[in-house]
């Protein structure tokens, strides 16, 4: 069946395109087998139901899918080549795979009574099909089978009982090998789309203190700015300042859903909490030009400054909040319980002489914790806008810079 697809394909498909076989031995291989190409392929096209829901049901399909159709004409002649079998009554036999509406649509067509044909539509494993038709034909209530499944087909032979597999036509093959195309042109077209990436830091929004120095703002803008073009250069996206505290990365759909894991995770936002030990806020946009795009994107990202969405920082071409199913069920959220204020309470009251900058190994003395845990806490406080982080000190030796935080103590008298 793969082979004749190949051979069909370069005068089916209505754009140009490149055909990758994917034969297999047994349809229970198809989700493995769809694993393996990955994100080389734009489009699967499947020899039939079967494989196609097997791999469904696995969860591998990414992109765009379809099958062969075994409805229709592939199954009249199904039914004209059981006719020629003097064991089989086609008015007697079990069909599995194909829908009821298709066989009953069929049946009316050759003018055949369908009240005694049994049918099974669910694509289940080749041994529960294969106990279905052999059932069936032990009661004496059928004469034969006709599947759709080769393994059946193979299985029943077996066992004696006869069997006509359902073959699809070469008009079948084309009109999937039509659809498939079609569906990956547009697929690469959707993956082509504008999109448009905010990213605002909260800590640079905020009005800057008599008693805070201007310089580590520049070079935090400096290094925060050094890394957004980092990462925009490993997806192909383009990065541009837009003001004191925003940047705007342009790509496409297909660059920034790679770096979003499909737009569930925020872009940017580990590695810049990471190395930076900021929070940010991040928007997302698509639309049919830049200025749409943008749009979209600012609505987005007014969505997440309000704190109120986990997801559906993304918002499609249409202005709609794009919030893809999550992965694994979602578990009741625990309660919010503020940690930022007792912790800088405990730190304010072993600041000496006035000087409100620590680091994690100081920070970690006054908690009594680990360097580690300290720094971990340091980082909740920037993220609650209790502390700032300084730019790091250059230091000749190896290793990973001094990270210094400026406590905001003036919020605890609020």
């Amino acid at each position: 069946m793969v082979e004749r697809v190949m051979l069909m394909g370069h005068s089916a498909a209505p754009v140009p395109c490149r055909l990758i076989a994917a034969a297999y031995r047994d349809e229970q291989e198809a989700a493995d087998k769809v694993t393996r190409l990955g994100p080389g392929v734009d489009a699967c096209l499947f020899a039939s139901p079967v494989p196609f829901e097997l791999a469904r049901r696995a969860g591998v399909l990414t992109m765009p899918a379809t099958h062969v159709q075994l409805g229709g004409a592939a199954l009249v002649a199904a039914i004209a080549r059981a006719a020629l079998d003097d064991r089989i009554d086609p008015r007697r036999v079990s069909i599995d795979v194909v829908g009821r509406s298709e066989i009953d649509e069929a049946y009316v067509d050759l003018n055949l009574p369908s009240s005694e044909v049994h049918s099974r539509e669910d694509a289940g494993p080749i041994g529960t099909i294969t106990a279905f038709h052999e059932r069936l034909m032990r009661q004496g209530t059928t004469t034969g089978a006709l599947t759709s499944v080769q393994g059946v087909a193979d299985r029943l032979a077996a066992a004696g009982v006869p069997a006509v597999p359902i073959r699809p036509t070469a008009a079948a093959v084309r009109t999937a090998l039509h659809t498939a195309a079609l569906l990956g042109a547009r697929y690469r077209l959707e993956e082509s789309q504008l999109t448009v990436v905010l990213v605002e830091v909260p800590t640079l929004r905020e009005p800057v203190r008599r008693t805070s120095p201007r310089y580590w703002r520049d070079e935090l803008r400096l290094s925060l700015h050094r890394l957004l073009v980092q990462e925009a250069n490993r997806i192909n996206a383009s990065v541009w300042p837009i003001d004191d505290h925003g940047y705007l990365v342009v790509g496409t759909k297909g660059s920034i859903a790679a770096a979003t894991d499909g737009f569930r995770v925020m872009p940017f936002a580990a590695r810049i909490r990471d190395e930076l030990g900021l929070a940010v806020e991040v928007g997302i946009g698509m639309g049919r030009t830049a200025h749409e795009a943008e749009t979209h994107a600012r609505g987005a990202l007014a969505r997440t400054q309000g704190g109120k969405q986990t997801q559906g920082f993304a918002v499609d071409r249409e202005g709609r909040a794009l919030v893809p199913p999550p992965r694994t069920p979602p578990h009741p959220a625990a309660p919010f319980k503020p940690k930022g204020i007792e912790v800088l309470t405990r730190l304010a009251a072993k600041l000496e002489g006035g000087d409100t900058v620590v680091d994690a190994e100081s920070a970690g003395k006054m908690l009594s914790v680990t360097p580690r845990t300290a720094r971990r806490l340091l980082r909740t406080l920037v993220d609650e806008g209790l502390a700032w982080p300084l730019p790091p000190n250059r230091t000749p030796q190896p290793g990973r810079p001094r990270q210094l935080y400026r406590l905001i103590v003036e919020k605890l008298n609020r």
